[in-house]
């Protein structure tokens, strides 16, 4: 049975989540404010966390930050009220795998719970069981591992999913909406530029040379490609 943790100020919104998550024959553990969900993370007890932004006392962009820097590979999906794309793409280069906007629908939620859980379980179109070689890391998608040298790489499970796409893909153009297709799985306001922004945090962490890449590159007017 998967762990949920639900981290939301709003009572109202708490106890709707965590009924019909338990209806879902989830486990569902609550926090109402920031530093209590904090702590609840970084035991490592969960196996998806949901994370309101607006919360007293501590963000959920701080949470999430705090997290990853901790070293928490659970992933999170951010609830927002707000509907700006840079609070969005904020969130996802903080660490977030997903988010969703308020308001949503409640089967919505299920699906994107459904399938981060379903992917983060290993049972998704992700092959590669040992390490395989992209520019300057060695990566296990299954383990979620990708080490520079003898030290780990902390990379985001959407930034395993992205580098997991494009090798699979590898020596061909893959345009931005079929990144967006394949790797976030739904068409919402996520833009393209979100895309390059994810490609452009790669390159630091994959190219021996960020300003003359030869692993992941640009094809203009097509998309992108990763040679290896």
């Amino acid at each position: 049975m998967a762990r949920i943790l639900i981290i939301e100020d709003e009572p109202a919104m708490q106890l709707g989540l965590k009924d019909n998550l338990e209806f879902e024959n989830y486990q569902v553990d609550v926090a109402s404010e920031g530093e209590t969900g904090l702590q609840k993370i970084k035991t490592g007890q969960h196996d998806l966390i949901l994370l309101d932004v607006m919360l007293p006392k501590m963000s959920g962009f701080d949470i999430c930050k705090a997290a990853r820097a901790a070293g928490v590979k659970t992933p999170i999906i951010l609830l927002t009220a707000r509907g700006e794309e840079i609070d969005k793409v904020l969130g996802l280069e903080l660490g977030a795998d997903d988010y969703v906007t308020k308001p949503f629908s409640v089967r919505e939620l299920l699906a994107r719970v459904k399938a981060m859980l379903r992917r983060n379980s290993g049972t998704a179109d992700i092959p590669h069981s040992n390490l395989v070689s992209i520019g300057r890391l060695q990566l296990d998608f299954k383990a979620f591992l990708a080490i520079d040298g003898a030290q780990e790489v902390k990379l985001s499970h959407k930034e395993f999913e992205l580098l997991s796409f494009l090798h699979e893909n590898r020596n061909k153009v893959v345009s931005r909406y079929d990144i967006l297709e394949k790797v976030w799985g739904y068409e919402e306001q996520i833009t393209t530029r979100t895309v390059d922004n994810f490609i452009a945090r790669l390159r630091q962490k994959v190219e021996v040379n960020v300003d003359q890449p030869k692993v992941i590159l640009t094809v203009h007017g097509s998309g992108y490609k990763m040679v290896v």
